[in-house]
């Protein structure tokens, strides 16, 4: 009985080793959509001398193309993101791309030591020119989420003649009132829960963020409903690495080794160069559209921005049950704002 036991062990450990090891390698796709003339690619595309990872997915690849640059630093949408994209796959033709050093962008054994905001702007810039060509189109309309907004604006001001508009959701502006309106506004809401070591954790931390040495920890100012109000983000990344055949589980350690690797160089960048003192206009149309509870990135700090830059027609677009993630937890409502706004351009 015992030498029995011992042999299904070590079967059912063979098994689960095995599993391991295809989990590691097991090939990764998008899935295909209907359609003639749709498009649906992933794959690894060398831009600016690196290979990056593009999905690129649409009804009708003559639709207008829309570029998202994701934020983080270093937080890939490409694993999860379809499910909220599907209205917008009607009407325009969307890219995804794991920024340099992100996800399955991150590559082992190379040196992201000396990355900057320039060279992630650099690489947007080429992976532009490659969509245009690819897709026969002569412009795209890009779209930052987050920290890609501060890569987005900062691209956008380099090259507009690439670019129909702008569209900054989140918007990144000036880092220290950011954090501090996302500090006051955690240790409100902390102690309108009765939660008064929350808050007497938070206002000990109010020094280091004046300073700009810290930032209101995520954390906080998730459990606050700074962040979602209509999804769970955290959630969305885990399905989408369990069960998305975008990413398979050696993507998974390449994301969390990318995130180690470049986010606090990248962070540091953003607070010590703040985006305003940058950027003080555009020459297309740009949007900032924000969540009404969003203190990642705060609605405040992003309107003080807004009023300064000048653009030859802009609009500040306000979604009233979101936080930070209004293009997924009103969904439908971003679409069809969307496809108004596209329409005038």
């Amino acid at each position: 009985m015992r030498k029995q036991l011992v042999k299904v062990t070590k079967r059912f450990m063979v098994v689960v080793l095995l599993i391991a090891i295809l989990s590691l390698i097991f090939p990764t796709w998008t899935p295909g959509i209907k359609g003639e003339n749709s498009i649906s690619t992933l794959g690894q595309v060398e831009i600016n001398g690196a290979d990056h990872e593009v999905m690129i997915r649409g009804t009708d690849r003559d639709n207008p193309i829309l570029i998202f640059v994701h934020g983080g630093p270093g937080c890939s949408e490409i694993p999860y993101v379809r499910k909220y994209q599907e209205e917008l796959e009607e009407h325009f033709t969307i890219v995804h791309y794991d920024q340099r050093g992100s996800g399955k962008s991150y590559h082992f054994f190379e040196d992201y030591s000396g990355l900057t905001t320039d060279v992630l702007v650099d690489d947007l810039l080429a992976l532009t020119e490659y969509v245009t060509a690819e897709l026969g189109q002569e412009k795209v309309s890009l779209v930052g989420h987050s920290f890609g907004t501060y890569i987005g604006t900062k691209a956008a001001a380099k090259a507009p003649d690439k670019f129909n508009a702008y569209i900054g959701i989140g918007q990144v502006a000036d880092n220290a009132q950011s954090e501090l309106d996302s500090l006051d506004y955690t240790i409100a809401q902390a102690k309108k829960a009765g939660h008064s070591e929350d808050a007497a954790s938070l206002e000990r931390l109010r020094s280091s963020i004046e300073r700009g040495d810290e930032h209101t920890p995520r954390n906080m100012v998730r459990k606050y409903g700074g962040a979602a109000r209509q999804i769970d983000e955290n959630q969305d990344y885990i399905f989408g690495f369990l069960f998305g055949p975008e990413y398979n589980a050696l993507d998974v350690i390449r994301y969390s080794m990318g995130i180690q690797a470049t986010q606090e160089i990248l962070l540091n960048e953003e607070s010590g160069q703040h985006l305003p003192d940058i950027v003080k206009g555009l020459e297309i149309p740009t949007y900032f559209v924000m969540g009404k509870y969003d203190y990642m990135t705060s609605v405040n700090a992003a309107r003080n921005y807004f009023a300064v830059l000048e653009a030859p027609v802009k609009d500040f677009v306000v979604f009233e049950h979101s936080a930070h993630y209004p293009q997924f937890e009103e969904k439908e409502q971003f679409a069809a704002w969307l496809m108004e706004m596209y329409g005038s351009l």
